[in-house]
């Protein structure tokens, strides 16, 4: 935007200053050379800007683009270690609960036996 708005001023002094040549006759298609190709670079430059703009636009896209890609890539991680915590959560509970029955049931078959042994 600001090479756009210094192209601008630098056209406007441009034009300040061949409005302030005084116009002689014999002159005039000598001049008009000069305006032609003022306006010639003129369009060029403003061409350049343009295409200048759409590149910034592309390039502003693209990398939206890429964030909202990333944004994607980083919620679908978040999503398979929510999953796999609890799968890993699932498997500690029923690895506790085997090991609480092994216990249980060893207690169970050693309280019996104990009271006997003593008698």
């Amino acid at each position: 935007m600001k090479k756009v708005i210094a192209t601008l001023i630098a056209g406007l002094f441009a034009t300040a200053a061949f409005a302030q040549t005084p116009a002689a006759p014999a002159a005039a298609p000598a001049a008009s050379v000069p305006a032609k190709v003022e306006a010639a670079h003129t369009k060029a430059v403003v061409k350049a800007d343009a295409k200048e703009a759409q590149a910034v636009v592309k390039a502003d896209a693209k990398e939206a683009k890429a964030v909202v890609a990333a944004k994607t890539d980083v919620s679908s991680a978040k999503a398979e270690a929510a999953t796999t915590k609890a799968k890993a959560h699932h498997k500690a509970k029923k690895t506790k609960a085997k090991a609480d029955e092994k216990l249980a049931s060893a207690t169970a078959e050693a309280a019996p036996a104990a009271p006997a042994s003593a008698k």
